[in-house]
């Protein structure tokens, strides 16, 4: 029977050498793991959100020499893609389990939800102290909100003003703790972050 949660040897696949090996290693070990937690994930933010939701397994395809640093699925309402829609992200690094609402630089009209982020900015500063705002979804670094207000807005307001600007909303769990978790603690811990981001991935995508 697969599995519904992560190992420490999904995370040090992430290390692994050379393109060809690592991608092999992410679709034999991680994106079964993948597949099984994003199925029902959809299925019951679906029901949440009163929508249709569909599942995206990146495929890392325009790589050719250098091996992605992270790697992730997405649930977007739209069956053809999601990097053009507000959606959830779920994904590895090699230190740390990522679980996002996700705005990425192909989302049009973003202009639209930085400002909107900012008019409604207590919303998001209300969210519980461990959820983090990155900037990039390419790279690991990530800030609390509730620790840096102004760098919040900064955030927020190259959004808003930046086309190539992303904005990745919610939380970061360190390796060690994700690998301890079960099949039920690993889908408990990733969908009760997103049901905490449901009002807000409803205001971005009727900003959009």
């Amino acid at each position: 029977m697969s599995r519904q949660h992560f190992t420490k040897n999904d995370f040090s696949i992430m290390q692994a050498e050379g393109l060809e090996n690592r991608m092999t290693q992410i679709r034999d070990d991680i994106q079964p793991v993948f597949s099984k937690l994003a199925e029902p994930l959809a299925e019951d933010l679906a029901a949440d959100t009163g929508e249709e939701l569909f599942v995206h397994i990146a495929k890392h395809a325009r790589r050719s020499v250098h091996p992605p640093e992270s790697t992730w699925f997405g649930i977007a309402p739209d069956k053809r893609g999601y990097k053009k829609h507000p959606h959830f992200q779920v994904g590895l690094f090699d230190d740390h389990l990522f679980v996002w609402l996700t705005h990425m630089y192909e989302v049009p009209d973003k202009a639209d939800i930085g400002k909107m982020y900012l008019d409604r900015l207590s919303q998001l500063t209300s969210l519980p102290d461990d959820y983090k705002i990155s900037p990039d979804h390419t790279k690991p670094d990530a800030f609390f909100i509730h620790e840096n207000k102004d760098k919040v807005i900064h955030t927020l307001e190259r959004v808003r003003d930046i086309k190539k600007a992303e904005l990745l909303i919610g939380r970061q769990f360190d390796a060690e703790t994700a690998a301890s978790w079960n099949d039920d603690e690993t889908y408990d811990y990733i969908y009760s972050t997103f049901k905490e981001l449901l009002p807000l991935y409803q205001l971005s995508l009727q900003t959009v």
